[in-house]
């Protein structure tokens, strides 16, 4: 499907009011509302807990190469363009708010553990190869020689350096310190009914009574988007809530000198589930993550831990040794296409930061940069033009004249013209 959706020019600012009112202070509301602050925009932002949520959960994987899926090359180009964005966005921010977010260019490796899997993971790295990204094929051999605790049965995997990885709870921290000592207001209750007059989105509602008015309303409350009263009933169902459950392990000291228990980020699928491993320098061990449709249950479970445990240990044996610090599940936001939801909606003054699924943590600066321009101009960045809500309305809309394709179904130009 092709749409054109509409660009809107920014209201003029409302004196006493904010310009902005972003809802959602996970990773995406946060840098959204740091950029748009930025942007000189004044910015408030409705949370009961800045920093929570999906962002508390996530492992941080900035995996644009590995998490390649067949149909979302469109996607891919918007993640290679946030990857590529890292460094300079992670200098930024630990320069504004003097807090480090453990951004580690540690690479990832993906093994296959049986026949089935090394053809799996073959059928990937020729898509990788056709996309122009750089994956290198490596025997088993080559795999345990990076990775010596890997289990003697594997049969080979993908060694990708460019995908790197940031703390996310580290990150979320930092955010909110570099978005209050930009000026965003914090309002620490929970967003209950988008306020609408004449016909536009015009501020929200909190739970504790307080009405806060705004020229432009950002919804980023992550799997809860659609749940606030108020939201078009179009918008309703156009993100899901997804489980899952992750495990954090204690990492052995190791004498100087010595090899590290894990260097880089290892994935697999093991038994046909996914499964990663992300250590990380504070010595955590990040080990994720199941994948549930159940609605809105985040209960930590028995078998959700123990299949984690079982298959991390297929692939690394020693990690039932390590000490276990952690377990807790979350909900991702997946939108239909499992595509970020970005800029304005139908309803004048109301822009979608949310439905990023399994790519919040990576796509954060690209995010950020785009929602801002968005805010400050009416117009979106040629990246950010696949993902507008508009893709999945019937009815064709209009964003400078600039022709939309829903993602996954062409190669757009910002990517031809980029090298990988």
């Amino acid at each position: 499907m092709t749409v054109t959706p509409a660009t809107t020019a920014p209201p003029p600012s409302v004196s006493g009011h904010p310009d902005v009112l972003v809802i959602g202070g996970g990773v995406i509301g946060l840098v959204t509302a740091w950029r748009a602050a930025g942007r000189g925009l004044t910015v408030a932002l409705a949370d009961p807990a800045p920093g929570g949520g999906a962002t508390y959960v996530a492992a941080g994987m900035l995996a644009a190469v590995t998490e390649l899926h067949y149909g979302e090359q469109t996607l891919l180009g918007l993640n290679l363009v946030s990857a590529r964005r890292y460094p300079r966005f992670a200098e930024e921010l630990e320069e504004a708010s003097g807090q480090r977010i453990g951004y580690r260019r540690c690479g990832t490796l993906a093994v296959a553990l049986d026949a089935d899997d090394r053809a799996h993971l073959r059928e990937l790295h020729a898509l990788q190869v056709r996309s122009g990204l750089d994956s290198q094929w490596l025997t088993g051999r080559e795999c345990r020689r990076l990775e010596p605790i890997l289990a003697p049965g594997v049969r080979g995997g993908l060694r990708v350096d460019g995908d790197h990885q940031a703390d996310p709870r580290r990150l979320a921290s930092a955010l909110l310190t570099a978005c209050e000592r930009a000026g965003v207001v914090f309002h620490r209750s929970r967003a209950e009914r988008l306020m609408v007059d004449g016909g536009r989105a015009s501020g929200a509602r909190l739970a504790d009574g307080t009405r806060v008015p705004a020229g432009q309303t950002v919804l980023a409350a992550g799997s809860h988007s659609g749940r606030l009263a108020g939201v078009p009933e179009e918008l309703r169902s156009l993100v899901r809530p997804v489980k899952g459950q992750v495990l954090r392990l204690r990492l052995p000291d190791v004498p100087p000198g010595s090899p590290a228990f894990l260097s880089r980020t290892v994935r697999a699928v093991v038994r046909g589930n996914p499964l990663y491993l992300v250590p990380r320098e504070n010595g955590e061990l990040v080990v994720g993550a199941t994948s549930e449709e159940l609605g809105w249950d985040t209960t930590v479970t028995a078998g959700g831990v123990y299949e984690l445990l079982r298959d991390a240990h297929e692939l690394v044996p020693g990690i039932t040794e390590l000490p276990l610090v952690e377990s807790c599940a979350g909900l991702r936001p997946g939108s239909p296409d499992n595509a970020p939801l970005l800029g304005p909606a139908e309803l004048p003054g109301l822009h979608l930061a949310t439905g990023h699924f399994r790519n919040g943590v990576l796509l954060t600066p690209v995010t950020g940069e785009a929602m801002a321009e968005v805010l400050a101009t009416g117009s979106l960045p040629e990246e950010a033009r696949p993902f507008t809500p508009a893709r999945f309305s019937p009815t064709p809309e209009r964003l400078g004249g600039t022709p939309v394709t829903a993602p996954g179904t062409e190669r757009p130009r910002f990517l031809e013209e980029q090298s990988v």
